[in-house]
């Protein structure tokens, strides 16, 4: 008899030990779909406002649902679900049009209806040049020693400020032709305006639909340098980013 009831109540102890998974798992997926979701930065493409090795969160809220907000994009329906417009200077994480199954960080730059154009480095929007003015340079530190980096700080006609590097005086999309933003799309581009694969390159990025935005880029709740990974925790001392950690964007 003693046997007997021990298996029943191991059995009953696994049943609701699966239970508590399910639960953390139904909650985790409802957190991820329509709250918060962790997002990592492998490319330099928005230095210095984002680092390789940053981790941060996206509000999935910010902008209403459409379909990319559910994992792996299934066509349940078009458009979004309690939509909120996208403000110049938002950084927004994005599916790239031409494979929605690449996430894409970038800033937002221009509006539907806006027209956009870079003229000698200088972003322009409706015609007008954005207020750019030197401020210290970058230094870019690495196994090979450290580089300077030109950094400028660009204000948009709504006020929003931030930093943006430029490696090079004559880059190929320094100089681009004016785009005209379609209704219902956005121009996104990268805070490293040299080495940014953005809305500039029609044919790779183009204008992203509203459909396409998954969230926004809320807060940075890690940061790591070098290769290390994010699980490597005895590297930590030496390779988090302390000040970063928590830092708003």
């Amino acid at each position: 008899m003693r046997v007997k009831d021990r298996k029943q109540n191991d059995d009953g102890g696994f049943v609701e030990t699966v239970k508590i998974i399910v639960q953390a798992l139904a909650l985790a997926l409802i957190v991820r779909t329509l709250l918060f979701q962790p997002f990592n930065i492998p490319s330099g493409s928005m230095k210095d406002t984002l680092l390789i090795g940053d981790y941060l969160f996206v509000s999935k809220f910010s902008y209403g649902y459409s379909r990319y907000s559910l994992p792996f994009g299934p066509n349940l329906f078009s458009g979004r679900i309690l939509a909120s417009l996208p403000e110049r200077g938002d950084i927004a994480v994005f599916k790239l049009p031409t494979d929605p199954s690449i996430d894409y960080i970038k800033r937002v730059i221009g509006l539907p209806g806006d027209r956009i154009q870079m003229i000698d480095g200088v972003l322009h929007i409706n015609g007008e040049a954005v207020k750019r003015e030197r401020i210290d340079d970058y230094i870019e530190v690495s196994d090979y020693g450290s580089e300077r980096v030109a950094r400028y700080r660009e204000t948009l006609p709504n006020g929003v400020t931030y930093d943006t590097l430029d490696l090079s005086p004559n880059g190929s999309l320094d100089n681009t032709r004016e785009y005209e933003v379609p209704e219902g799309h956005y121009f996104m581009m990268g805070d490293n305006r040299d080495n940014s694969t953005d809305s500039r390159v029609l044919n790779h990025v183009g204008y992203v639909p509203f459909e396409n935005f998954v969230g926004r880029a809320e807060i940075l709740f890690f940061s790591i340098s070098g290769d290390q990974p994010a699980w490597a925790f005895w590297s930590w001392p030496g390779s988090v980013r302390w000040d970063r950690l928590f830092k708003t964007l």
